[in-house]
């Protein structure tokens, strides 16, 4: 075997946001010798620009909330494709994981007697994100950071993992690269856990940062892992699109959660107009009763800009369609109105959205308080990913887990604002202690010499085509494919056309070269990037041309209904024994008596 430098764990976690960092905590508090992995420096996982809250039943601003009402929204809001069992675990699990951070020394902000405050969020019944501002991920960051440094776990900071290594089924370790010194590693590990979070990168309008390229996916893909709910992409429908300097960046749910309204270029408030039929007995008719409801109002119904994301983002589409956008192709997200309800209104503003208040005076020289935002859909979240056992987070090889946005599973179609945060403290904690559990019933594996050598030919053959392909061009290229052909509203023919390109795009990716050498080299990543973002893209398509209906974030324009032939069903996802990717259905288990009883007290 070449000389690497080979690194031994019993756990090997792999992503170090919120998921990443649980997971770590919970397999290094059982006892096994634990490290992690991180792609960029340690403290900057995209979890800390989840802004608007952690959502968990708490009902410390209303009392009628508990994990019945919570585990029912969640499924309403996945359209009921979800793993029931892990919307179970999470509602139930969430509340515990908030007190465990706020012991741990989270500072969240406060109701009028001391208690953890929550505010309204599109989807949930009741107020139930617990919040630090605008900025509760990076409060769960450092929360986890700070008590996760304590545990004896060993961190590796920007280091992207290339490839799983087998032993026959099971997983065995991770051959990885130095992103500084472009120097190839060895980890060898008795169990690992994904957690490496989405792949917003493969779209040209998106939230994401620059390390969500489909990494995990991709990875336990090529291991023999099963996706599913691939089709399923979150198009967050507030996303700042002019000016250019802030396109794509995150406008909180919150700001529509404390009162923000969305209007069209004509000023007329749209969304009244757009009430779905099963959220009606819920969502105000008015202008009045929905600004009662954001002041905490418990009798008032919730505004419609607060119904779910995958409906607000496609009546913002609506409009823009159809003449009524703003003059750069969007809508006005305005919180600056409730002037005329509060005479503090922009120490309001700032107090209750200081993130949002600061980055868009700085960035964009816009004042939040006093003028409204041009905002339109952008590329958010993956409700699909890696197939795992709902109680484990593994996957269907043994020693692999899953736990986060690489994960899926509890979103169904379409996930509801805050439970992401939740999703990966309580799946976190479980990938975690369940990991560590495989680690001390087995033990290390052989490193079979062949698979690093063939993973290490990969990572140095675009050097050897210095006059190949340019491959930031091919990321373009794709990203504004995916955007054009596979994005908010999709049609069979387009779907089609894009496969199509992306057997192109393969074909220039394995032309794609570097200049220069592996040392401070963004040129090699680009081009090393390229193949988790082909295949996740590839993954999306195929899964959206199968389910030949409209259903939560998949939206077919050329079959714009529910098919009921479709209800109890997932894609999946997995890789052939020629190498191809190939699609298959997936039966829904069944959902216990109890749990459809909860669903039919909630409605």
């Amino acid at each position: 075997m070449p000389d690497y430098q080979t690194i031994e764990h019993d756990v090997l976690v792999i992503g170090a946001g919120g998921a990443g960092l649980r997971a770590a905590i919970e397999a290094s508090a059982a006892g096994v010798s634990v490290g992690l992995v991180c792609k960029s420096l340690l403290g900057k996982a995209h979890t800390v620009m989840a802004e608007g809250g952690i959502a968990a039943a708490l009902g410390n601003v209303d009392d009628r909330d508990n994990w019945k009402v919570h585990f029912a929204d969640t499924m309403r809001g996945g359209q009921y494709v979800n793993q029931w069992r892990m919307a179970e675990l999470h509602a139930k699990e969430a509340p515990d994981r908030v007190r465990e951070l706020e012991a741990w020394g989270a500072v969240f902000d406060r109701t009028k007697d001391g208690r953890i405050l929550q505010r309204n969020f599109g989807g949930h019944r009741y107020p139930r994100l617990a919040h630090v501002g605008d900025r509760t991920g990076l409060e769960m960051i450092r929360t986890l950071q700070d008590h996760g440094i304590h545990q004896g776990i060993e961190v590796y900071m920007e280091h992207t993992v290339l490839a799983l290594l087998k032993e026959g089924e099971r997983v065995v370790g991770a051959f990885s690269y130095e992103r500084e010194r472009g120097r190839f590693k060895i980890f060898r590990a008795k169990a690992i856990v994904l957690a490496t979070g989405g792949l917003g990168r493969a779209y040209k309008i998106t939230s994401n940062s620059w390390e969500s390229t489909g990494d995990g996916l991709s990875l336990a893909y090529e291991a023999g892992a099963e996706l599913i709910d691939m089709e399923f992409v979150q198009f967050h429908p507030t996303g700042m699109i002019w000016p250019p300097s802030v396109m794509g960046i995150l406008v909180t749910e919150g700001v529509r959660g404390e009162g923000g309204i969305l209007t069209n270029k004509d000023g007329k408030r749209f969304m009244f107009e757009s009430i779905p039929e099963n959220y009606r007995a819920q969502t105000a008719d008015n202008e009045e009763e929905g600004w009662r409801y954001c002041q905490g109002d418990k009798n008032a119904r919730r505004p419609p800009e607060l119904l779910t994301r995958d409906h607000v983002a496609r009546c913002i589409v609506r409009e823009i369609k159809e003449g009524r956008g703003s003059p750069h192709g969007g809508v006005y997200l305005d919180i600056a109105w409730i002037k005329q309800k509060l005479s503090n209104s922009a120490e309001h503003i700032k107090k209750k959205l200081p993130s949002m208040y600061h980055q868009f005076k700085q960035l964009a020289d816009i004042d939040i308080t006093e003028q409204p935002m041009e905002v339109g859909p952008t590329t958010h979240y993956a409700m699909g990913g890696i197939h795992v056992h709902p109680d484990t987070q593994m996957s269907r090889i043994p020693g692999l887990f899953a736990a986060g946005e690489c994960a899926a599973g509890i979103n169904g179609a379409n996930r509801l604002g805050g439970n992401s945060l939740s999703d990966i403290v309580v799946f976190g904690k479980r990938a975690g202690e369940y990991a560590a559990k495989f680690a001390k019933e087995n033990q290390f594996g052989g490193i079979d010499s062949d698979q690093i050598d063939r993973a290490a030919a990969e990572a140095v053959a675009p050097f050897e085509r210095a006059a190949g392909e340019n491959p930031y061009t091919v990321q373009r290229d794709l990203q504004e494919a995916m955007q054009e052909l596979v994005g908010i509203v999709r049609i069979e023919q387009e779907m089609v056309t894009a496969l199509e390109k992306l057997k192109g795009f393969w074909e220039r990716a394995n032309r794609a070269g570097v200049t220069g050498h592996r040392e401070f080299n963004p040129g090699w990543h680009t081009a090393l990037d390229l193949k988790p973002l082909l295949t996740i893209s590839e993954a999306i398509t195929r899964a959206a041309l199968e389910r030949k209906e409209s259903r939560g974030a998949q939206f077919r324009d050329d079959c714009p209904e529910k098919d009921d032939r479709f209800s109890k069903r997932n894609t999946m996802i997995f890789k052939a024994a020629d190498g191809s990717m190939q699609i298959r259905w997936e039966p829904l288990p069944e959902m216990p008596d109890y749990l459809k009883q909860v669903i039919e007290e909630m409605k």
